[in-house]
């Protein structure tokens, strides 16, 4: 009876990819991974937050290592993307041996780069996080809080191909609990290493690191146990030419962005940094808070990626269409309510950051509200982003997901941080999420043409039949 059930869990899953009314399939795909991306976003911030407490130039740190955690997350999320994009697919095609060589190639190459990263950020521990941004005043912090988060860095990398993957083959509560069973922990150890342990900075950086290693255990305990669609063995993997193509062309747009968040997120610091701590604390506590609505963004995006890739592999097209219509719909009315509710209560967050110093609390303001007025513009472009890596449209993936810290950002970043000093450098992430627009309206015409033409040779195919 139990081998029955296990038979009949794929069969569900793809009923439900397949056949499930849109406006239920997706929230389901997409609320665990929204309430795991939650998790993550307050233990985030958790560590802000009891960091805070030793200084503005400890909160200065963390920001600066909010550039080491875009670093590592880079080395994964190009794999991780590209094999959830390529699974969905092959799924949605029946065919789960080469989606399992998928994941398997996939996992140990991240694990792999992981593993480099950590050997050469120990080494080169100073001027790694000096070029990360960290001024005099806050490098020791700064040292502090990279030397435990290194040690974890394999495992965070493999912890995306495994969350990405779980999501590709519709087992989205269980990427759930291993990514928000780790930031509950995280944020339980916070204070007791930080302050009954009198470890400081390295504390929290230490909590961090065991959050990590406690999700890793529980992601990949399904695939150990056989309880995943997938099989997760280094015997399937496969570096052939199809598999290898396919996860670097779609994702590369996550790599690139993930690089071009590293470039930005370390320019930023330094030119936060050179006017004082208390502007480099502001924008880093601003982005924590953030990301908040930006992980709701995010994980119903990435809810809603699966489903648009798997019924594209299975020709499904109005389905993909229909999919990309709610959640356009969604994300922009989402963006609305949680925009408002940020921008009102801003004032409130950056008060328990900033305590008395009235620079940190100006500019933190001002750098939330501006985000909050772009907000809608970001879930739209999201979810176009999606459409794209889930259809395997790699070029337009690409540009819409460099847009945001790229393309339409760093021209911006110089001339409006020498015009209008510390208020220029608040708003310049506001203004790159508008000019994106510029390119995701002609990206999201072309696409809808695509799809609208499948879907007509589909129908002309039956009917001749």
């Amino acid at each position: 009876m139990m081998a029955a059930g296990k038979n009949q869990d794929p069969e569900r899953k793809q009923q439900m990819m397949l056949e499930a009314p849109i406006s239920r399939v997706i929230p389901k795909m997409a609320i665990p991974t929204i309430v795991a991306f939650l998790i993550n976003s307050v233990y985030s911030l958790a560590d802000t937050y009891f960091v805070s407490s030793l200084g503005t130039s400890a909160t200065a740190a963390v920001s600066v290592n909010a550039s080491l955690d875009q670093l590592i997350m880079m080395t994964g999320s190009m794999l991780a993307v590209g094999a959830n994009s390529y699974i969905a697919r092959l799924l949605g095609q029946g065919d789960k041996e080469k989606a399992s060589q998928v994941l398997s190639t996939a996992f140990f190459l991240a694990t792999g780069l992981g593993s480099a990263l950590m050997i050469l950020g120990s080494v080169f521990m100073e001027p790694m996080v000096r070029l990360l941004g960290a001024t005099d005043t806050c490098l020791e912090y700064s040292i502090d809080y990279a030397t435990y988060v290194l040690l974890a860095a394999p495992f965070m990398a493999g912890n995306f191909v495994m969350n990405q993957c779980l999501r590709s083959e519709g087992s989205a509560t269980l990427s759930m609990v291993g990514m928000g069973f780790g930031g509950v922990l995280n944020c339980i150890l916070d204070p007791i290493f930080i302050f009954t342990f009198q470890m400081g900075v390295a504390g929290a950086s230490l909590a961090t690191a065991i959050s990590k290693w406690v999700s890793f255990g529980i992601l990949i305990f399904p695939y150990l146990t056989r309880r995943s669609l997938l099989r997760l063995s280094i015997f399937r993997v496969r570096f052939s030419r199809d598999i290898i193509t396919q996860i670097v062309s779609v994702g590369s747009s996550s790599m690139f962005r993930s690089g071009l968040s590293v470039v930005s997120g370390i320019l930023l610091n330094t030119l936060a940094g050179g006017i004082s701590d208390s502007v480099l604390a502001a924008v880093g506590v601003c982005n924590k808070v953030m990301m908040f609505p930006f992980s709701i963004i995010l994980g119903f995006g990435t809810g809603f990626q699966p489903v648009a890739g798997y019924n594209w592999g299975a020709k499904r097209y109005d389905r993909v269409w229909e999919s990309y219509r709610f959640s356009s719909w969604v994300a922009i009315a989402g963006s609305v309510v949680m925009g408002v509710f940020v921008a009102v209560m801003a004032d409130t967050f950056l008060v328990l950051f900033a305590g008395t110093d009235q620079q940190m609390r100006r500019i933190g303001v001002l750098c939330m509200v501006s985000q909050c007025i772009a907000l809608p513009v970001h879930g739209w472009v999201a979810v176009v982003n999606m459409l794209c890596a889930g259809l395997g449209n790699a070029r337009g993936a690409i540009t819409l997901s460099t847009a945001r810290q790229g393309t339409c950002f760093l021209p911006i970043l110089f001339p409006m941080t020498w015009i209008f000093g510390a208020y220029g450098l608040a708003t310049v992430q506001a203004a790159a999420d508008i000019l994106s627009l510029v390119l995701a309206v002609p990206i999201a015409v072309r696409m809808r043409r695509r799809i609208r033409q499948c879907q007509l040779t589909t129908q002309n195919s039956h009917g001749i039949l």
